[in-house]
């Protein structure tokens, strides 16, 4: 039961009033005392957050905590490509000719997510990486690699859960799901960074204002459950070895190579 409880604050339901009343839970006073019970349960590692714990007046204050420095160290290698979240690896592979993925057998069209003609071609034959994040995990979300924020925009209203059930059992939730998009220019292309947001709320806050990124820098945090996806233009990287399907990925950990 409470693991449900905790479920619901983080990543929300798919009714509007429900959401917009958790939500406001979350942020409460009222759910500090929860804080302890949520580390229990998550297993959270807390001799990495950069806190005292009684710093934190929210469960939500406390999911978006910040780590000490040192505790995801950076691959500083210029060709590689790191993770820029904490989580799970659902799905990736190549972005096929009519512009579709594919994510728990269900179809997912390239145009949608982009909303635009345009700024899909490049895309075509390239790959794509889908990133889960529980509520156990560390929710800030970093730059992949060194590179120019060329645009930013958002898409999407109405939400579904963005959890693995919303994943499997939702209508088109990736393609649909409010989103937040930032295209990062680098040496050899460009790359798409989705922020998949939760029910009916703003849960993606961004860090960042210039124009020039680098490799682990702060873009942004969640405030509720979420998911992230990259996309790579044709021809401009190759995955690592190492990335399989449901293993665990941390922030700078290397997912691949600009190439």
């Amino acid at each position: 039961m409470r693991k449900f409880f905790y479920r619901l604050l983080i990543e929300l339901t798919n009714r509007k009033t429900s959401s917009l009343l958790l939500s406001k839970l979350s942020q409460s006073k009222l759910s500090k005392k929860f804080i302890p019970s949520f580390i229990k349960l998550y297993h959270i590692n807390i001799e990495e957050v950069e806190k005292n714990l009684h710093e934190y007046h929210s469960i939500q204050e406390f999911f978006t905590r910040t780590l000490k420095a040192g505790s995801r160290p950076i691959n500083k290698d210029p060709h590689t490509v790191i993770s820029p979240v904490d989580g799970v690896i659902e799905a990736f592979g190549t972005i096929d000719e009519e512009s579709l993925f594919y994510v728990k057998n269900k179809q997912y069209s390239l145009a949608d997510m982009f909303a635009n003609e345009e700024e899909i071609e490049k895309y075509i034959g390239g790959q794509y990486i889908i990133i889960y994040l529980s509520p156990s995990n560390y929710h800030r979300i970093h730059s992949p690699l060194d590179g120019k924020i060329v645009k930013k925009f958002t898409l999407g209203k109405r939400s579904y859960p963005v959890n693995r059930l919303g994943l499997l059992y939702g209508k088109d939730p990736l393609s649909k799901n409010f989103r937040k998009i930032t295209i990062i220019e680098h040496p050899l292309g460009k790359l798409a960074l989705v922020k998949i947001g939760a029910m009916f709320v703003n849960s993606i806050e961004y860090l960042h204002d210039n124009e020039r990124t680098t490799k682990g820098e702060e873009l942004a945090y969640f405030a509720f459950g979420s998911t992230v996806i990259l996309l790579f233009e044709n021809g401009t990287f190759r995955f690592s070895e190492t990335v399989k399907l449901k293993s665990p990925v941390h922030v700078g950990e290397p997912i691949g190579t600009i190439q």
